[in-house]
């Protein structure tokens, strides 16, 4: 008896354990699926192709739209991505053959500390920099702004993938006379691409949103702006001016803004989801 009654103890507990569990992972997802109805409930409405593809217009004129947003997060997103993948890359690869050397531990040591630096501080240390020197905000300095915070995604992302590499590869690589160069940009890094290609997506999905640095770089242009030496719009700037704003209309154009950026980190978000889950697979 005593024996059965332990037995079902453990069950109870057990279902108990689960139940807790469950309603715990259930509150954690409950506050994602308010914000996103509420933004869809309001931004949706307001999305249009006359809103994607038209300028924003005067106070006090009805409609206008985001377009010079949409291009100066493509290109300020890109100037980052520029900036940080490439550096990035090699200072994982670095950090991932290299574990022992005292300047991968310090390397390691100064991107951690990086990637908890508050994005604002970036743009302050950003502005005084770049945008004090050339007397002028602009998209150059904007795209260096969010490449910083970028990268230490970018230098974590592509150590922890190599980790995953089977060392056998890079062995019998060099076994064949393939000198150490080879080895590693022909055979290891094409091996750990996806799971590089997926850092790069979640750092682009981390800066996508960001503002502060970019109040302090960018500015932002109420005009479709193609120079990388002045001030350029982007989604989370038109955002914050137009949420801010007193004009009602204006907000409803911050709600269409906000869903479609919104959907931007969404699906970049689930693309490296895949990716990575995909990678797995093949370790």
């Amino acid at each position: 008896m005593p024996k059965v009654r332990s037995e079902k103890s453990r069950i109870i507990k057990d279902k108990i354990f689960k139940i807790v569990i469950f309603l715990l992972a259930t509150i954690t997802i409950i506050p994602l699926f308010l914000i996103l109805y509420y933004i869809v409930q309001k931004g949706l409405k307001v999305v249009s192709p006359e809103f994607l593809l038209s300028l924003p217009k005067p106070p006090g004129e009805e409609g206008g739209g985001i377009l010079n947003a949409l291009i100066g997060t493509g290109i300020i997103i890109s100037l980052a991505s520029i900036i940080s993948i490439p550096p990035g890359i090699a200072a994982g690869i670095y950090m991932a053959e290299r574990k022992e050397s005292k300047l991968s531990a310090l390397a390691r040591l100064c991107v951690e500390v990086l990637q908890s630096i508050p994005s604002i501080v970036v743009g302050i240390v950003a502005y005084i920099w770049i945008v004090m020197p050339m007397q002028s905000f602009s998209a150059l300095s904007g795209g260096i702004a969010l490449g910083i915070i970028m990268f230490p995604v970018v230098v974590r992302t592509t150590e922890e993938t190599m980790k995953f590499i089977p060392g056998t590869l890079k062995e019998a690589a060099l076994a064949l006379g393939v000198p150490y160069y080879k080895a590693i940009l022909k055979v290891v890094l094409p091996a750990s691409l996806s799971g590089i290609l997926t850092g790069v997506l979640i750092g682009i999905a981390r800066i996508a949103g960001e503002t502060a640095p970019l109040l302090f770089t960018a500015f932002g242009s109420p005009h479709l702006e193609l120079n990388l030496f002045k001030p350029m719009s982007a989604l989370s700037l038109f955002i914050f001016n137009y949420a801010t704003s007193p004009y009602v209309e204006w907000h409803e154009l911050a709600w269409g803004a906000s869903f479609i950026l919104v959907s931007m980190v969404l699906v970049i978000n689930i693309i490296a989801r895949v990716i990575a889950k995909r990678w797995k697979t093949r370790f």
